[in-house]
């Protein structure tokens, strides 16, 4: 907070709302919806000078950082040349459109790996880097591959993923590497990088089990385009091999465990899987053959060994009212894992599907079925002490 507001405290006779730091604890509790602080900042030239601090603004990103808000969705195109933000939101929350972009070069091939707590994560092939960037406040990290983990870009076939979270109340982070072993194709490692540090850790490996690669070398090992998933203190993610399993990495104990499935990928035809957050709390994973969802959870038994217990079934082409000649099998893009909402693909357009409540709406229009990840975050648009700001973007349709 600046030194004027500082300044400005409670005589004894005023009412509360005259005391800075009670009103800036106030605003800080508003929605985190990108018109909070615009409308705000309009009551008057004081709560404008107080929305527009970027000490309270930064306060109300932290605050909210657990229970962000969706914001959209990034998409790639087929050839990873391009990176486009597209709001999901209606007026006047609609973030306008360019504001959350990147500039490449032109002909830069990327890789999108992960969006989490407000942070994308992102390898650069003509930089040899991995970037950490923030959309809202424009912040850029780059980090060096460590030794071991190959960024190839052939089609279908990733032999490395990665995951980026971040402290609740902090600006540090972590980023989390995972890939196959390149010599062997037999196992999977890790390797972590803190940002308060500086500097990556050691390399962490466990084995895969025999049914994954056939019991020989196999570069068909690959980790799934589908985005991982942060539950309690583990990150997950789908490999896929000749069978799929699931990669675990905890970040307490900085170990790499390998988690089997109930069901058989590759004994169904069009079928697909989502990891996500099982409903009241733990390890779930989504089931898909055509319409036929089934989700799974995975549940401690009285001896203590972990098995995938089935939760439920949901018809969707009963929930979507499809006719039948709209009926071709869907893709699942990706999934918002702090709303568990899913982005489904369908001939007739983009679906968003909320898991516990099964609401369901349409969501932005596109041609594509892939490349797709869902960006939750928090974004307070710059607003300006001397009147203008680009918060009034967001306001025009009210």
């Amino acid at each position: 907070m600046t030194a004027s507001l500082r300044r400005r405290r409670r005589s004894p006779a005023a009412g509360p709302l005259e005391d800075d730091d009670l009103l800036s604890e106030i605003l800080l509790r508003l929605p985190p919806q990108p018109s909070s602080l615009p409308r705000a900042s309009l009551v008057c030239k004081r709560w404008r000078c107080l929305a527009s601090d970027p000490g309270f603004r930064r306060r109300f990103r932290i605050h909210h950082r657990r229970n962000p808000p969706l914001l959209g969705c990034f998409v790639t195109d087929q050839h990873r040349r391009r990176l486009s933000f597209v709001s999901t939101l209606e007026a006047p929350n609609r973030v306008p459109s360019g504001r959350l972009s990147l500039q490449l070069g032109n002909g830069d091939r990327f890789r999108l790996l992960n969006c989490r707590h407000g942070l994308l994560l992102m390898y650069i092939a003509s930089w040899k880097q991995i970037l950490v960037w923030d959309p809202v406040t424009a912040d850029q990290h780059r980090l060096a591959v460590p030794p071991g983990f190959d960024f190839n870009f052939v089609p279908v076939i990733h032999l490395v993923s990665g995951a980026v979270v971040r402290a609740a109340g902090a600006d540090h982070f972590q980023v989390v590497l995972v890939g196959t072993d390149k010599q062997q194709h037999r196992g999977a490692i890790a390797c972590v990088y803190s940002s308060e540090t500086g500097l990556w850790g050691k390399i962490i490996s466990t084995p895969l089990p025999p049914e994954v690669y056939s019991g020989r070398s196999s570069p068909f090992i690959s980790f799934m385009s589908v985005p991982s998933v942060l539950v309690g203190d583990s990150i997950y993610w789908l490999i896929a091999g000749y069978s799929l399993v699931i990669l675990e990495f905890d970040l307490h104990r900085q170990n790499l465990t390998v988690i089997r499935l109930s069901e058989d990928m590759f004994a169904k035809k069009n079928c697909q899987f989502l990891i996500m957050r099982a409903e009241g709390g733990g390890l779930g994973y989504l089931f898909l053959s055509n319409y036929n969802a089934k989700l799974w959870k995975r549940k401690n038994g009285y001896d203590g060994v972990a098995s995938w217990v089935l939760e439920r079934t949901i018809e969707l082409d009963k929930l979507l009212s499809l006719n039948p000649e709209e009926k071709d099998s869907p893709i699942m893009l990706g999934i918002a894992e702090h709303k568990n909402l899913v982005f489904m693909w369908t001939v007739t357009g983009l679906f968003t599907v909320q898991l516990e409540s099964l609401e369901f709406k349409e969501s932005f229009e596109t041609n594509c079925s892939y490349g797709h990840q869902p960006f939750e975050g928090v974004y307070t648009a710059e607003t300006i002490t001397g009147g203008g700001h680009d918060g009034a973007a967001l306001l025009l349709n009210t």
